[in-house]
């Protein structure tokens, strides 16, 4: 299967009185993810963050997009902004999707159940802060990370 990331991906760069902004479908497939990964990375890489900033949002980045993908229903959508709320000025990292899959059996990955499990840890010790906000329809899941 060729996955690819939709056309649809949208964003304001540096616009006057307007910070950036980035919003992306998400496909629902494992192989999105790294497309997705390497779409943000362009994106925060324009936006001028620091390195060790563009490298821990690309992480966290994974993690999130990796759990709507895996256990949540579709659609799905990153968005990546800047933000002053509650705080020094952040990116904000959410992503969106219509909420947990239940028990949708899943093929065997080869993967133990040690190799799972470890994506909130990451999110927690990356972000300054992170969170969730249900609303009807989805369920989204957001992390802040300091920006310069």
């Amino acid at each position: 299967m060729n996955a690819t990331v939709p056309t649809e991906c949208s964003g304001t760069y540096a616009k006057p009185r307007r910070d950036p902004e980035f919003r992306c479908p998400l496909p629902h497939i494992p192989e999105a993810v790294g497309l997705v990964r390497r779409r943000a990375q362009a994106v925060l890489t324009g936006w001028n963050l620091p390195p060790a900033t563009i490298e821990d949002a690309v992480l966290v980045i994974s993690e999130l997009v990796t759990n709507a993908v895996t256990h949540a229903l579709p659609p799905a959508v990153l968005q990546l902004s800047r933000t002053e709320a509650e705080g020094p000025r952040a990116l904000r990292i959410e992503v969106t999707d219509a909420g947990p899959a239940g028990s949708v059996p899943r093929p065997a990955d080869g993967r133990t159940p040690a190799e799972r499990g470890r994506g909130n840890g990451i999110v927690s010790a990356l972000a300054a802060r992170h969170g969730t906000r249900v609303a009807p329809g989805g369920i989204t899941r957001w992390a802040d990370l300091p920006a310069v």
